[in-house]
């Protein structure tokens, strides 16, 4: 499956669609506007809540949590690493490897790819492809690939 996310340039809130190759819309997501930390919620076109994500608070590097539900199924944590961006994903035996700030990363699990993240140039705004290869973690891979850019865009503007 081949998922497409662009986000809104000029958003005062976290709002956007993730599309798939046909440019449909396949899930919205939306950010509580004045929230103290990121609270996002993931949705079908049919309005279904099927991710809940919400930044921890009073931590000294970013830390997420995701939830199914009343579940949580993972939390995402950006490590103290020099020279790159480390990220470990709490939850499922996942890893993340490549290059996070350009976009250009994977997701695996004991080995073998799940999902291929890379950022799409030529286009106004941000855009990402996820080609996710394992459809059975589909909301939660969607989830880890939000987060991470939410971290990213984070850092963006405070170095700004």
């Amino acid at each position: 499956m081949r998922l497409f996310i662009k986000q809104q340039v000029f958003s005062l809130n976290d709002k956007f669609s993730v599309k798939d190759e046909n440019e449909a819309d396949r899930f919205y997501v939306e950010g509580q506007f004045m929230a103290l930390g990121k609270k996002l919620r993931v949705y079908t076109p049919d309005h279904q809540e099927v991710m809940y994500i919400e930044q921890q608070l009073w931590k000294l590097l970013p830390e997420y949590d995701l939830y199914s539900g009343e579940d949580k199924v993972a939390t995402i944590k950006k490590e103290f690493a020099f020279f790159k961006n480390n990220y470990t994903i709490h939850g499922p035996d996942w890893n993340i490897e490549g290059s996070i700030t350009a976009h250009d990363y994977v997701i695996k699990s004991q080995g073998k790819i799940i999902a291929d993240i890379n950022k799409k140039f030529l286009s106004w705004g941000d855009t990402y492809e996820i080609i996710i290869h394992d459809e059975s973690q589909l909301h939660l891979l969607l989830g880890i690939v939000i987060v991470i850019d939410c971290v990213i865009s984070a850092s963006r503007t405070s170095n700004n």
